[in-house]
């Protein structure tokens, strides 16, 4: 056993966070800064109903235009593994990060309603391109016994970008909106510059790097080549197994997101200051982004079926928890059990898809479970305020019965395999 890793039960090693990172490939370091650095001026979706509702525009226009730029964002996760498989990764983030930066200036200059509805779903689809792409990346350039920890480093990156991107652009709004606007596209095309600059060039070929999870090997002249399987997405559909997974991500999402929608209106029912709400979201964004990285360090090690049906029956337990009457205390408790089962089973969830899939449709499959969880997180908020105007308290209840199903789900489409 290294100092900085652990042994597997099967016998390789599952490496520490600082042993992980020194052995990345400067391409993963790069994809990794660029995640920050992109949600760091991810500031369009937070400030795009005050920015149109302060030019003039009704609320409920605003509203359907922040639902456009959800609705894009799915779609642009979807073309995004479609077109790995057509123009390669770099081409596919550069191309991505490029349009972006232009999409959002272009905001400053929309003359009507359906320019702004137009270009929502453009920044929209434009800004998540780049997905699909990165984690092929990534999953392609790193060993099986390393994926779990490094898609941890990833998601950390997006964590600590998306919390501090809020405060960064109230900042900027503070002077004005054209400065808001600007900040977002420089910092979008900083990522298409540093992609274009640090990551291999590839082209689409039949395979991509040999067996699943393999380390590519190195390019003699820089250049690689990327995973472009037939028929679409058409391989993950006929994937009944990861179908099944996909219904898992899908129900862990809808009820992961009702701390954004139900819980304000919980915590204001019960005659509490919204500032308490605060708190709560707080509390979950320190744990992942303190706890995320240490915790991973064990989990790489669990089956990948483990860890996911853990954190899901977790985060389903913590929000059911909710339904207790219990004051502030116990709200922070039940937050601190789902924000755990949030750490423990979403890195494992992200890397997943590259595990299960041949390597020529690592892509799609990657592209599938990151566009579910977007539905989920598109649909579940809807859904959870319907639902307590109708239940009440007996909402959180309810989720924790949608967890169970997305951990049965997760229990028969996954196999009982001891690698992560």
């Amino acid at each position: 056993m290294s100092v900085d890793g652990a042994t597997r039960a099967d016998g390789a090693e599952a490496a520490g966070v600082a042993l992980t990172w020194r052995e990345a490939p400067l391409p993963v370091k790069a994809v990794i800064a660029g995640i920050m650095v992109n949600r760091l001026g991810g500031f369009l979706q937070v400030f795009l109903v005050l920015y149109m509702v302060a030019g003039g525009y009704p609320e409920v226009q605003a509203g359907f235009a922040l639902a456009a730029h959800g609705a894009g964002a799915v779609a642009g996760i979807l073309l995004g593994g479609w077109l790995v498989g057509r123009i390669g990764v770099r081409a596919s983030i550069v191309s991505s990060m490029t349009a972006n930066a232009a999409l959002t200036a272009a905001f400053l200059y929309a003359a009507s309603y359906p320019v702004m509805l137009l270009l929502a779903a453009g920044t929209g689809a434009a800004g998540q391109v780049y997905r699909p792409a990165s984690a092929e990346l990534v999953s392609r350039l790193t060993g099986e016994q390393r994926r779990v920890m490094v898609f941890a480093m990833y998601r950390l990156a997006t964590n600590i970008g998306t919390t501090a991107a809020p405060l960064i652009g109230a900042a900027l709004v503070a002077h004005s909106y054209t400065l808001l606007f600007w900040a977002e596209a420089a910092a979008a095309l900083g990522v298409a510059v540093l992609g274009a600059r640090l990551l291999p060039h590839d082209r689409p070929g039949p395979t991509a790097t040999g067996p699943a999870g393999a380390k590519a090997a190195p390019e003699t002249e820089g250049e690689t080549k990327t995973a472009a399987g037939p028929g679409g997405y058409r391989a993950v559909l006929d994937d009944r197994s990861f179908v099944l997974f996909l219904l898992a991500i899908l129900g862990f999402s809808a009820v992961y997101t009702q701390y954004l929608s139900t819980l304000p209106l919980a915590v204001r029912e019960r005659g509490l200051d919204i500032f308490v709400y605060g708190v709560l979201v707080a509390v979950n964004g320190l744990i992942v982004i303190l706890c995320e990285l240490v915790v991973t360090r064990k989990v790489q090690r669990w089956p990948a079926r483990i860890a996911t049906i853990t954190g899901i029956l977790a985060v389903g337990g913590g929000l059911a928890a909710y339904a207790l009457p219990w004051g502030v205390a116990g709200l922070v408790a039940a937050t601190v059990v789902w924000s755990v089962g949030e750490i423990i089973g979403s890195p494992t969830m992200t890397a997943y898809p590259a595990l299960a899939a041949a390597p020529e449709h690592r892509s799609r499959y990657l592209g599938a479970s990151q566009a579910m969880f977007g539905v989920g997180s598109a649909v579940g908020p809807a859904a959870g305020v319907a639902a307590w105007s109708l239940m009440g308290d007996s909402v959180w209840l309810a989720c924790g019965a949608l967890a169970a199903l997305a951990a049965l789900a997760a229990f028969i489409g996954m196999p009982a395999s001891p690698k992560p």
